[in-house]
């Protein structure tokens, strides 16, 4: 049986000893269930005694230099390469991206913006829920979204 393949199951991939020591498990959509398929067929024929689900070439984990590498052959080759003087985008920027987007289709309501704000948090590996709220921030429409909220709050309990 594969070394790595207790980190792959039904409900998604586990990711093990993140950088505050915590383990969760990330769901995976069903369009990245194929491709995620397809790399661990190819992975079980690598001989490799590392336990690591993504390996590199020489069957030992992946450094992070070489996703960084291969992320920015990829924007390269999508034509996604800034132009000179413009900042380029990180890999970091998808998680963000993600969190963002995950929190503009919340459904609205104090209670499920909280709910959810949870459960995010707790996908990202968060330590504490207040590491997650800094991508309010980041949206203008979020932060007008909480400023009618508490508008309508003080009118109401001022009345």
């Amino acid at each position: 049986m594969d070394c790595f393949i207790t980190d792959v199951t039904a409900d998604g991939l586990l990711i093990r000893e993140t950088k505050f020591r915590k383990n969760r498990l990330v769901p995976l959509h069903d369009t990245a269930k194929i491709g995620f398929d397809r790399y661990l067929a190819r992975r079980r024929q690598v001989s490799s005694a590392d336990d690591h689900v993504f390996i590199g070439d020489h069957g030992r984990a992946l450094p992070y230099h070489a996703v960084h590498e291969t992320f920015k052959t990829l924007l390269r080759e999508a034509n996604l390469w800034p132009a000179p003087g413009h900042p380029r985008p990180r890999l970091h920027d998808l998680r963000h991206t993600f969190a963002v987007r995950a929190l503009q289709v919340s459904q609205p309501g104090r209670t499920r913006v909280n709910q959810h704000m949870v459960a995010l948090s707790t996908y990202l590996g968060h330590v504490n829920i207040y590491a997650t709220y800094w991508y309010l921030d980041v949206a203008a429409d979020l932060m007008r979204d909480i400023a009618d909220v508490g508008e309508a709050y003080m009118r109401g309990a001022q009345s």
